[in-house]
């Protein structure tokens, strides 16, 4: 019995969310790789975080959106409601939760922990 259309655009959809993640969590600090948020976004605040695996990424951030910057890359991610004191933001493919100086970042079955190091 062949494969369902469905299961292969799972698959393919799988792969690009894995290239997305592995880009954001694998990368470098890489000097002249700048990346900013348009100005129409209006962040308040924009932090700086270096992970376990020495990855360094940013997060720029509002009361109602993230974007989380790391290598040349950006991805936008949305506020999550929580009864939490941790602030948590996502879209389709990743989690991100601010707990203080400590920062999350969640794309099951991957997960990484970073910690601020400055405001940028």
């Amino acid at each position: 019995m062949p494969p369902r259309p469905a299961t292969i655009h799972g698959r393919a959809r799988s792969a690009v969310s894995l290239g997305l993640i592995s880009a954001i969590m694998l990368a470098l600090p890489q000097p002249g790789n700048a990346v900013q948020s348009p100005w129409w976004e209006n962040y308040d605040l924009k932090e700086s975080y270096r992970c376990t695996d020495q990855a360094v990424v940013v997060l720029e951030r509002n009361a109602s959106q993230a974007a989380l910057i790391a290598n040349g890359f950006s991805s936008t991610l949305f506020r999550e409601p929580s009864e939490t004191p941790a602030l948590r933001y996502s879209n389709e493919q990743l989690r991100v939760v601010l707990r203080g100086d400590e920062l999350t970042l969640e794309q099951l079955p991957q997960v990484r922990t970073c910690i601020r190091t400055q405001e940028v």
